[in-house]
């Protein structure tokens, strides 16, 4: 499996889980011009944007490890120019990352990161 085909698996499963905790999952690779967000949610009034990192295994650093400063302030940007986009000016909102590294073809350590950084 390519990279580009495991980071879609990755992020279809970190979808499907933020479902299953309750999240409604408003957009998925949501992208303008300062970059894209994996996927875009709410927790009941909180906007939640999060960060899906896809790992066969550790050999380059762990999933978390790849969250860098530079990686959080471009979220902060898109976070700013999404609430801007939709008018949703007085929302609270959270960054989460979602690691996923794999075990076998068809099973892999999902972790959720909630409030993983505040807005740089």
């Amino acid at each position: 499996m390519n990279n580009r085909d495991l980071g879609k698996r990755g992020e279809d499963a970190a979808a499907a889980y933020l479902e299953r905790a309750g999240m409604a999952v408003v957009e998925r690779n949501w992208r303008c011009k300062a970059g894209e967000v994996d996927i875009i949610a709410l927790d009941g009034t909180v906007l939640v944007l999060v960060e899906v990192k896809t790992r066969k295994g550790c050999g380059k650093g762990t999933p978390e490890e790849a969250i860098s400063p530079t990686k959080q302030k471009r979220l902060t940007r898109l976070a700013r120019t999404y609430v801007a986009q939709t008018g949703m000016d007085e929302v609270e909102v959270r960054f989460d990352v979602v690691t996923l590294l794999t075990i076998s073809e068809d099973r892999a350590l999902l972790r959720h990161h909630r409030a993983a950084f505040s807005a740089a």
